[in-house]
């Protein structure tokens, strides 16, 4: 089986100012050597703390941001040589925020129309108005509104139907993937479900493939077939969803696990392990990333970075001492 998103050792650099008062240019590295595969009907989790670099690897990942070095691959194919309305038949992202990511002057209808005129376009084919909000009528009622919408504006919906919207927008032009970011943060408990459970169905019954990325690992445990444990910037842990939670080898994963909520008698209790905050990414630590937070620190952690390497069959670590 070919893989629909493929991410070849990619990275991105930012140049920023160092401060105020220091207009030297520096260089951030937001994303650093990550690859993975994505393919037809699963469910890929990307996790870890706020600033680690998830929302840069979805923009990268549909095209609205080029890799500084590395490669992405739609359906084997280098996302540089797709046109824009090629990739809107292949790839769609749902933003976090449902509240910005509709433009206001538009109705829902033609929100939702716009990524049907792109795929029309790329297949060399012209759409009528009448079969486009067709379509449209039809997508609104499979993502649980009224076709009776279509003329509606944003401003006019609740926080989980705007999503649902999102949704539908994305999904209308059949694309094979979706990157989700962080799509039900900003909802509240009851709507997250909701629209959690709407991305199942759609991924059931069109064989979707998601990049699913949150900091809420109840979310990903939920969502996921296999889990991306993602720190400062680069990958230190990926595995099947059950691997990772029965056995955790990286002890960033093992503290961000121990500060989740659990209704497992035995987790309860468990202490965070993590102290301090992320190091900047202006000034990274040497060796491995994550020393200055770890419990399990050793001299060679400070030094050398370690490598990622498989503990079990699909298991992989980013550790001089795996767990």
């Amino acid at each position: 089986m070919s893989a629909l998103l493929e991410l070849r050792q990619v990275s991105r650099e930012f140049s920023v100012r160092r401060g105020f008062f220091d207009s030297r240019p520096a260089s951030v590295k937001a994303v650093s050597d990550v690859s993975f595969q994505l393919f037809p009907g699963e469910t890929l989790g990307l996790v870890g703390e706020s600033g680690c670099g998830k929302s840069t690897l979805a923009r990268m990942a549909v095209g609205l941001l080029l890799p500084t070095s590395g490669q992405v691959l739609l359906s084997g194919r280098p996302l540089e040589e797709w046109t824009a309305s090629e990739r809107a038949r292949c790839i769609q992202m749902v933003f976090q925020d449902p509240f910005s990511s509709l433009d206001p002057r538009q109705s829902v209808g033609a929100s939702i129309a716009e990524p049907l005129r792109l795929a029309a376009k790329a297949a060399g084919k012209a759409l009528s108005r009448k079969e486009s909000r067709e379509k449209v009528r039809d997508i609104l009622v499979r993502v649980g509104l009224q076709s009776e919408h279509i003329d509606r504006y944003p401003h006019e919906f609740s926080g989980g139907q705007r999503q649902r919207i999102a949704v539908a927008r994305a999904i209308v032009a059949g694309p094979g993937a979706l990157v989700c970011d962080e799509p039900v943060s900003a909802l509240d408990a009851s709507v997250q479900a909701q629209v959690l459970n709407l991305l199942k169905d759609m991924q059931d019954n069109m064989g979707l493939g998601y990049l699913f990325i949150s900091h809420d690992l109840g979310v990903i445990g939920f969502m996921s077939d296999r889990i991306a444990v993602m720190y400062l910037g680069r990958l230190v842990e990926t595995a099947t969803c059950r691997e990772l939670f029965d056995h955790a080898a990286h002890p960033y994963t093992e503290a961000l696990m121990a500060a989740a909520p659990s209704r497992d008698p035995a987790r309860r209790g468990r202490s965070t392990l993590l102290s301090g905050e992320m190091p900047s990414p202006l000034s990274p630590p040497a060796g491995c990333a994550f020393h200055p937070r770890c419990p399990h620190a050793r001299p060679m952690c400070r030094e050398e970075e370690p490598p990622f390497v498989f503990v079990n069959p699909g298991h992989a670590v980013r550790c001089h001492f795996p767990l």
